[in-house]
C-alpha cells in the first residue's frame, strides 16, 4: 500500500480490487480468438481461429458522450458499457466485418471498486451480444481531474472480413430498397441537446414517462444490431449499410452510397417512438432538425436489391421497407 499516492487521491488498493472485481465479466465474453487474460500488458488474439483466407482488418473507436451525466444523476452504471460497446460495433458491422475483440478505457474521478465493475458489467453485456471478447483495457484513476463519482469511457473493436466481401459504396444503384431496423430509443447521440431540453423546462429524470420515467426511458442502451445483420449479409448481398449515429439521417445516410446517388425515406412507413415526439415538443424543434440529429427511431439501414427485400426481413428480427435509392443526391424525407 502507496501512503503518498493515497495522499493525493489515488487508491492502489481499490484498483487491485476493481481488477479481481471485473475478471467474472471479462471472462464470459471468451471466443474462439481470444488468448490473453486480464493483467497483462497487452490484448492477444488469434486470427487464424477464424480461418479466414484474404482477411482485412476493420476496426472503430468511440464513446458516449455526455449521456454519461444521465448515469451519474441516476446512478445506474451497468448500461453505460452496453452503450460504448455498440457504437465501436455497430460501427464496423456498418462495413460488413465481424467483430472480433473489445477494449474500454475507464477514467474515473475516484475508483469505487463496485461502480467500476457495474460499468465493465455492462461492458460484458454488450460484448456478449456482440459475439466479441474482451481481451483488455485500462482504468485510470484520476483524482482531481473528474468529479468524486464521474467518469468517461471510451471503447475500441477491431474486426476482420474477407476482403471481397467488405460492402463497398459504389455497390449501390437507384432503384435498390432501403430497410430500417428500429432503434431501442435516442441511443448515444444528442445528449446535449436532450439535457438543454430537461433543463430548460425544469423535467426531472424522475418524471412519470409512460409506463417508465424519463431517465429510464433515455438510459435505454444502443440496440446492438451485430447479431441479426451477420446472418442477412451470409444469405443477401447486401450493398451497403448505414449507422445511424450523431448528424441523423442527412449525415449517415450518404456514407453508405455512390457518389451521385440519394435517397427517398417515407417517414410514415414506421412508428417513431414517443420519446422523439416528446423531445420535439418540449425542445420546440422543427421535424426537419430532428432527422439532422437524432436516429428517429432507425439505428441502422440496410441497402438490398428488390428481389432481396422480402428474404432480407425474414431473417431480420425486426425491419421494414424504409424507402427506396435515387438518382439525385441528397435525403429526401417525405
Amino acid at each position: 500500500m502507496s501512503k503518498k499516492y493515497e495522499e493525493s487521491g489515488v487508491s492502489l488498493e481499490a484498483g487491485y480490487e476493481s481488477v479481481e472485481l471485473i475478471k467474472k465479466h471479462v471472462a464470459r465474453t471468451k471466443n474462439l480468438g481470444m488468448l490473453s487474460t486480464i493483467g497483462s500488458f497487452g490484448g492477444c488474439f488469434d486470427l487464424g481461429a477464424y480461418n479466414f483466407k484474404n482477411p482485412v482488418l476493420v476496426s472503430g473507436t468511440d464513446g458516449v458522450g455526455t449521456k454519461l451525466k444521465l448515469a451519474f444523476e441516476l446512478n445506474v452504471h451497468n448500461t453505460i458499457g452496453i452503450d460504448v460497446v455498440a457504437m465501436c460495433v455497430n460501427d464496423i458491422l456498418a462495413q460488413g466485418a465481424i467483430p472480433l475483440f473489445f477494449l474500454d478505457y475507464l477514467a474515473v474521478g475516484k475508483n469505487y471498486p463496485k461502480q467500476v465493475e457495474s460499468v465493465v458489467e455492462g461492458v460484458a453485456e454488450g460484448c456478449l451480444q456482440a459475439g466479441c471478447a474482451i481481451v483488455g483495457g485500462e482504468t485510470a484513476e484520476m483524482s482531481g481531474f473528474y468529479e468524486d463519482g464521474e467518469y468517461d469511457i471510451a471503447g475500441f473493436c477491431v474486426g476482420a472480413q474477407e476482403k471481397e466481401l467488405l460492402l463497398n459504396p459504389k455497390n449501390t444503384k437507384a432503384g435498390q430498397i432501403v430497410i430500417g431496423l428500429p432503434s431501442s430509443g435516442v441511443h448515444s447521440n444528442g445528449f446535449s441537446l436532450v439535457r438543454k431540453i430537461l433543463k430548460d423546462n425544469n423535467i426531472g429524470l424522475n418524471e412519470k414517462f409512460g409506463d417508465s420515467t424519463v431517465g429510464e426511458t433515455l438510459l435505454t442502451p444502443t440496440k446492438i444490431y451485430v447479431k441479426e445483420v451477420l446472418q442477412v449479409l451470409e444469405k443477401v448481398k447486401v450493398a451497403g449499410i448505414a449507422h445511424i449515429t450523431g448528424g441523423g439521417f442527412y449525415e449517415n445516410l450518404p456514407r453508405c452510397l455512390a457518389k451521385g446517388l440519394g435517397m427517398k425515406i417515407n417517414k410514415n412507413s414506421y412508428e417513431v417512438p414517443d420519446i422523439f415526439n416528446y423531445l420535439q415538443e418540449k425542445g420546440n424543434i422543427e421535424k426537419e432538425e430532428m432527422y439532422n440529429i437524432f436516429n428517429m427511431g432507425v439505428g441502422m439501414v440496410l441497402v438490398v436489391n428488390k428481389e432481396d427485400v422480402e428474404k432480407t426481413l425474414s431473417l431480420l428480427d425486426s425491419g421494414f421497407i424504409l424507402g427506396e435509392v435515387t438518382n439525385e443526391s441528397g435525403i429526401e424525407i417525405v
